[in-house]
């Protein structure tokens, strides 16, 4: 693994995608990376904000809408371009959500514990809330302690390195297009090749839960609605 491909997906989530963006372009590293926030099909005001983003902080912004009439979520289409990208770079893929802020350290600290396991299919960070404690989608890490550990739950994506070995070995065409989320089946996919998945508790970043998709914080508050959405418009299909 020579270096990193960072990406982001957004949809409407602008504010916190600036937080996000900023955190990674702030890193600490001496890991060369480059960073890439693909656009799905945001609103129009919002599309000219990350324009100017990327203007200021010097990210490739990808316009999902100019490649594909797909509604959103357009995940599967990430994946698949990212990887390719990562593969002929000898990259690794880091996927980071708009609703998760790094630490100065993430991204040197997955990429040295990565690179120092030669198994390893995916090195995820932690997710934990402003008070530092270990929140969804990491709620069965709690009480651990800092360290890391060999995972056969599955990794979520909200910060997850997926190392070069392992892009080469499983086609992300072959996910099943009928999903829109893909992190369990690709954990559980590196398992099945051999690869070990690790959760580092000592890499934490912190994760606005549902950030990103704000429609399914209903759960919480209208789970009627929610479930309503969820079936009647096949939305959120892991």
């Amino acid at each position: 693994m020579k270096c990193l491909h960072v990406i982001t997906p957004v949809k409407d989530s602008i504010d916190s995608t600036l937080e996000t963006v900023q955190a990674i372009m702030n890193s600490k590293t001496d890991v060369p990376f480059t960073y890439t926030i693909y656009n799905d099909f945001s609103t129009p005001e919002n599309t000219l904000r990350l324009k100017k983003a990327a203007e200021t902080y010097g990210f490739e912004l990808v316009n999902l809408e100019d490649l594909t009439s797909h509604p959103s979520p357009n995940y599967l289409l990430v994946l698949q371009m990212a990887q390719e990208r990562a593969i002929k770079a000898d990259a690794g893929l880091l996927i980071v959500e708009s609703d998760v802020v790094v630490k100065p350290d993430t991204l040197q600290g997955l990429f040295d514990g990565a690179s120092g396991r030669s198994d390893c299919g995916i090195a995820a960070s932690v997710t934990v809330d402003e008070a530092g404690e270990i929140n969804f989608p990491y709620l069965y890490a709690k009480g651990r302690q800092e360290g890391v550990f060999a995972e056969k739950k599955r990794m979520s994506f909200c910060c997850s390195l997926l190392c070069p070995d392992f892009l080469r070995k499983f086609d992300f065409h072959e996910l099943d297009a009928s999903k829109n989320w893909f992190d369990v089946t690709i954990s559980h996919q590196a398992l099945k090749e051999g690869f070990t998945n690790y959760l580092f508790t000592s890499l934490p970043v912190i994760h606005r839960p549902h950030g990103s998709r704000p429609w399914k914080k209903l759960k919480y508050t209208n789970p009627l609605k929610y479930y309503w959405l969820k079936y009647t418009k096949g939305w959120d299909k892991i």
